[in-house]
């Protein structure tokens, strides 16, 4: 069995973090490069990801995350926020980033970044919202997978009132939203949910051929 494979099977969504025990900067910087270097679509990665250290944004988020303990317990608070009314200034950041980070020309992919405004910026603002949120949660899934590498616990989290994250961090005068909450850190001993058997579907269920 592949390690990829009992890394999935030992990870769960952690429902006590033991606060005395925090990720180390070289693990979390793992943790952060594989969040850089995710999938996204057309490559684009419309979203931030705020690492909230201060323990006072933290104790004001928790109240509007359902008063779970892991905001506050876990060593690591990540929101992921996407851009909203994402378009053509964003698309020509990226662009001028490839053009730089591959020497090349920006007129010689301008081609593409004119296709690309084509599809994106011709979509009513609430769709692009919805895809931009979307992106984020591939970016979620590899650090689910790099941690659990690690033996990092990670929650991910969509119980939380976004408007209220969102005036609690000052997003929407960013031109964000917060889409996704991680916790970051290590189970605690009493967490009793790490014990529990993973429900899935079968694979018979799950997969079908045609």
């Amino acid at each position: 069995m592949s390690n990829f494979i009992n890394d999935a099977k030992w990870r769960y969504a952690t429902k006590k973090f033991d606060a005395t025990k925090k990720v180390s900067a070289e693990d979390f910087e793992t943790l952060k490069e594989a969040i850089q270097l995710s999938a996204s679509s057309y490559g684009l990665q419309p979203y931030k990801v705020f690492i909230i250290e201060n323990p006072e944004l933290r104790a004001k988020i928790q109240p509007v995350a359902w008063g779970q303990t892991q905001i506050v317990d876990a060593s690591h608070l990540l929101v992921f926020a996407n851009i909203t009314n994402f378009g053509e200034a964003e698309i020509d950041a990226s662009i001028k980033n490839m053009a730089e980070t591959r020497g090349i020309p920006v007129e010689s992919v301008q081609g593409y970044a004119d296709f690309m405004k084509s599809k994106i910026t011709t979509l009513p603002v609430e769709t692009r919202n919805t895809w931009t949120a979307k992106q984020t949660y591939l970016a979620l899934g590899n650090l689910l997978n790099a941690a659990a590498e690690l033996k990092i616990d990670v929650t991910p989290m969509e119980g939380f009132e976004p408007a209220a994250v969102n005036e609690i961090l000052g997003f929407e005068k960013l031109g964000l939203n917060a889409s996704l909450i991680a916790t970051v850190g290590y189970r605690h001993e009493e967490d009793a949910t790490q014990h529990y058997a993973k429900v899935r579907k079968s694979k018979e269920e799950l997969f079908i051929n045609l």
